[in-house]
């Protein structure tokens, strides 16, 4: 069985739409890669209480939970001390990640920089060659910067910590004419009868070759397939688009 993730999103910037989130995006099509299920996606302000209370309840919940934002060294980057409370921890300096700020910044280095090196009682540092700088792992969360650019370059160099025993997930695609009030009942039919399999509907509105998307997911090329099958064979033949992406 897939083990399951969540991630927590920390900043006022997304809920006030100041920026535009991208890392969750990221996120998915590594975990989907791996096998991993993400289920649930929540968004928070930079409040140490809330962010506390919505990463303990995920961590529970769920196998491997990520954060994303709030790791920087100005007042509104809590994160680390919401994760320490969330496990109930102290909040300690870590002389390697001091080390590593120090040797970054010399002189220009001040308490302020020095804050960031501040972690929870207990945290592991994850190193990888691709990023200097570590990611911070506390029991399942990990705690990733909100930084787009470097959220991104940080995921590969947590693939090998991830990689279970699950197989990765497969998608396949169903492109077609029809609009969804057309494929609701096939579609309901397919998904009873293919329950190992998941199926999507997705209709877009600025194509002319196809209306609607039809994704089938799951661990077994030989289910996928058949189920894809099915679908098509629900679907009148003009309507169906021989579409490549």
């Amino acid at each position: 069985m897939a083990r399951t993730a969540a991630a927590l999103i920390i900043g006022n910037e997304i809920l006030t739409g100041k920026i535009q989130e991208t890392n969750m995006r990221e996120l998915a099509t590594e975990l989907f890669e791996l096998g991993i299920s993400l289920e649930r996606v929540v968004i928070c302000r930079d409040e140490v209480d809330t962010i506390a209370a919505d990463l303990d309840l995920l961590r529970r919940g769920h196998d491997l939970v990520f954060t994303t934002g709030g790791v920087g060294p100005t007042h509104d980057d809590v994160t680390h001390r919401a994760v320490a409370q969330a496990f109930g921890r102290r909040l300690v300096r870590s002389p390697e990640l001091e080390s590593m700020i120090r040797g970054a910044l010399g002189e220009r280095c001040t308490e302020g920089h020095l804050l960031m090196a501040d972690l929870p009682e207990g945290a592991q540092l994850i190193s990888s060659k691709e990023v200097r700088w570590p990611t911070v792992l506390i029991e399942n969360v990990f705690v990733l910067p909100g930084l787009p650019k470097v959220f991104r370059l940080k995921l590969p160099g947590l693939r090998e910590l991830l990689r279970g025993s699950e197989a990765p997930f497969i998608s396949r695609a169903v492109y077609t004419t029809c609009d969804e009030g057309e494929l609701a009942q096939p579609m309901a039919r397919v998904a009873e009868l293919h329950s190992d399999v998941s199926i999507g509907s997705y209709p877009v509105t600025d194509r002319v070759d196809y209306r609607v998307k039809l994704t089938i997911d799951g661990t077994d090329l030989v289910s996928i397939e058949r189920a894809a099958n099915a679908l098509r064979a629900f679907i009148p033949s003009d309507k169906l688009v021989d579409y490549k992406e």
